[in-house]
């Protein structure tokens, strides 16, 4: 397939994907998803170039965090710092430890099933700890409940979530260095 064919299929896909699951009253997003197993290389690979799809995934999620950020002003973050610092931070905070300790217990538990070094451990409580930024507040918006206090609370979460991913990014790798190059 050429490049335009390979558009009008992603095109189409998507299209009848969204009005599908629209007519099913669910999500468009689960739509997307689902469009995108079908025709992927998985199913009936009709999209097998996988490479090329993910340079035009990044972009899509580039332009989404841009259509969210424009909705954002200075003014609106500042008001919502309670929901970004304290809720954002407790639910990563309770998460990352919850996980790591839950982990740790699991290999005191079971160790012949389930063997997890701390590092590994509180590497998966940073990652579990995470959300898609962009697909939540895609759906938040969708229902039409961004200045609903709980669509307030969720986007607050999701911004304290974008915060902790850089020290994230700099601690995993850390972790899975010797140590004595810590």
């Amino acid at each position: 397939m050429n490049a335009l064919d390979l558009t009008l299929l992603y095109l189409a896909a998507a299209v009848l994907g969204v009005v599908g699951f629209r007519l099913m009253k669910l999500p468009p997003m689960l739509g997307y998803l689902v469009v995108g197993v079908v025709i992927g290389p998985n199913a009936l690979a009709l999209a097998q170039d996988s490479h090329g799809l993910r340079y035009l995934a990044e972009f899509g999620v580039v332009f989404l965090m841009f259509v969210i950020g424009l909705e954002f002003s200075l003014p609106k973050l500042r008001a919502m710092r309670r929901h970004v610092f304290g809720l954002g931070m407790s639910q990563v905070t309770f998460t990352v430890l919850l996980t790591t300790l839950a982990s740790l217990a699991l290999g005191w538990l079971l160790p012949t099933w389930w063997k997890m070094e701390w590092q590994m451990a509180l590497a998966l409580g940073g990652v579990m700890a995470m959300s898609s930024t962009a697909i939540v507040i895609k759906l938040v918006a969708e229902r039409l409940e961004l200045e609903s206090e709980h669509g307030k609370r969720v986007v607050g979460i999701l911004l304290f979530q974008d915060l902790a991913v850089v020290p994230l990014l700099v601690l995993i790798p850390a972790l899975g260095s010797p140590p004595d190059q810590l």
